[in-house]
């Protein structure tokens, strides 16, 4: 087994598409690849194979490799309640909720989960390919580091250290890093990849001559701008709607401070016929046909964020114009009469009034619903994938009315609902879009045609994701990167 880690020297340098991109080009060449997040913090996770909660970012770095995802690939996953907390998830399944400085205490003991999933993914695969969190020169995150250099260094394996060129000052990143790791995180940094380049390398190539020398490491590949590319995002919203031409239906997602799986809606970004718009705080709701409520890890929270923004005004106006509204998870929960946390699961204790439109009351109790489901959208009788990441259960007369059926071992399971006037929907199903039928289905309720059928995102993340190991296959120093791991886990052996 030998282990690779692709680091980065801030948030979104390109550290998860690189990963993925490698996962992919190894499992092309007959590699046994797995691939691996010490820690990650994001609310967009996906359900494993075993029933487990990882980022989602991992999950289709899994899917590069063509393998199933398992808890292991992400023993450590913070997923943020407020500024200053998280849930704390170890391998698959929720430990407790820490605040910021409980947690950084805690971490000692995190240690021994990440080095036990490690140690387990060594056993069932050839090559980890591990990707850090944030970068590895934020110097009070360093003691007892678990997310980058602290566990390269656990484990003895080599790093390269990606920067990002588009957002300008890659030298200074690059160098700047370098300079605040210690002699022998330096010694095992074995070289540089510079991401998302645009231009001429000939004009940037004194430039790398240069940080060679200044540096002793190697660039082993500057990769492109890949223009367009869209898959799974660890944590950031990115782009919003569409760039060209005319939509036929407007859908508008409230940006919720603590938004979860907002990839979501992905399908929607690439829709020919859809314009999707995030709103965020104190920006105007533009006119829509659809407003989407979407899954939120702190429902009570967001909810009242909702109201404090206009949301609820706009969402009633909407809808006595003839709008549709969809709630997703959380958003679903909000669509009710009220939501109860009596045990402070997500916050204070207590209970919110919700918007109303749905005749259901959620109440939030322990143990995290995690599924991923087949089934039926109602009435139209489309077959639909999905999953289930939420704490609650929901009851009441709306319920008999549900949205979709599901496969299970007892029969059929309903979820979710209908307003009696079919304007107001709610599901507790992430991934809904994702197949072209339902997301045709459910977009022409809204009065998109049938005709202007929606993207198959299942086909489109395998495209994506071939793309990206095609660039890196034809930028990157992939001799290098073989030597690097069929060296074994020495960070000192050299290169050629």
């Amino acid at each position: 087994m030998a282990t690779l880690m692709i680091q980065g020297t801030t948030s979104d340098a390109g550290k998860s598409t690189v990963v993925a991109a490698l996962c992919r080009a190894l499992t092309r060449r007959g590699v046994s690849v797995a691939p691996f997040k010490p820690q990650n913090m994001a609310l967009n996770s996906a359900v494993t194979v075993d029933g487990g909660e990882i980022g989602r970012s991992t999950a289709l770095q899994a899917l590069a490799a063509g393998v199933e995802p398992h808890s292991d690939m992400n023993p450590v996953l913070l997923k943020p309640e407020s500024d200053r907390g998280a849930q704390v998830i170890l391998r698959g399944r929720v430990h407790g909720h820490m605040d910021a400085l409980d947690y950084h205490a805690y971490k000692r003991q995190a240690r021994d989960s990440v080095l036990a999933a490690w140690e387990a993914l060594s056993t069932r695969f050839d090559v980890i390919i591990a990707e850090g969190a944030g970068s590895p020169a934020e110097i009070n995150l360093r003691e007892n580091d678990i997310a980058n250099m602290g566990f390269a260094e656990m484990v003895d394996c080599p790093v390269l250290l990606v920067g990002d060129i588009d957002r300008g000052g890659v030298f200074a990143q690059l160098v700047g890093t370098l300079a605040l790791l210690s002699e022998s995180e330096r010694a095992r940094t074995r070289g540089f990849v510079i991401n998302r380049f645009r231009g001429d390398l000939a004009l940037l190539e004194p430039g790398l001559v240069w940080l060679a020398e200044r540096t002793g490491k190697p660039v082993l590949g500057t990769l492109p701008y890949l223009h367009g590319l869209l898959l799974d995002a660890e944590d950031s919203i990115g782009r919003t709607g569409r760039e060209e031409g005319e939509p036929a239906l407007r859908v508008v997602v409230p940006a919720l401070p603590r938004i979860s799986n907002h990839n979501d809606f992905d399908p929607l970004r690439l829709h020919p016929r859809v314009a999707l718009t995030f709103v965020g705080p104190n920006q105007p709701i533009p006119p829509a046909d659809l407003i989407v409520l979407p899954g939120s890890k702190s429902t009570r929270s967001d909810l009242q964020w909702l109201r404090a923004q206009g949301w609820e005004t706009v969402i009633a106006r909407h809808l006595r114009y003839g709008g549709q509204v969809l709630g997703i998870c959380g958003g679903f929960q909000m669509l009710g009469s009220a939501v109860h946390d009596p045990d402070g699961l997500e916050g204070a204790a207590g209970s919110m009034p919700g918007l109303g439109l749905l005749d259901l009351e959620t109440r939030m109790v322990a143990g995290k619903q995690l599924r991923n489901v087949m089934g039926r959208l109602l009435p139209e009788d489309v077959p639909l994938t999905g999953y289930e990441i939420h704490n609650g259960v929901s009851e009441g007369a709306a319920l008999a009315q549900p949205l979709v059926a599901l496969d299970g071992r007892e029969g059929e399971r309903m979820d979710g609902a209908v307003s009696a006037d079919g304007q107001v929907m709610g599901t507790y199903l992430h991934g809904l879009f994702d197949r072209p039928e339902t997301c045709t289905a459910l977009l022409a309720r809204c009065g998109l045609a049938a005709a202007d059928a929606a993207v198959d995102y299942r086909e489109h993340r395998q495209r994506e994701l071939d793309r990206l190991a095609d660039t890196l296959e034809a930028h990157l120093d992939m001799a290098v990167i073989e030597e690097l791991l069929s060296s074994g886990s020495s960070a000192a052996a050299p290169l050629r």
